[in-house]
């Protein structure tokens, strides 16, 4: 089971990893939702260490 936690973790910090990219490639990002989607990306990586 914690293979499938950690796999579902994995999955989770790749979406945010893709939706940072995309905002932050936009002309004018959203300063707060980059902030909040680090702030996301970051708790997802130790939790995933965690494990």
């Amino acid at each position: 089971m914690a293979s499938t936690h950690q796999a579902a973790l994995e999955t989770k910090h790749a979406t945010l990893d893709r939706r940072l990219a995309e905002e932050s490639a936009r002309p004018h990002p959203d300063s707060t939702l980059v902030a909040d989607l680090k702030k996301q990306k970051l708790k997802l990586k130790e939790e995933i260490g965690r494990d």
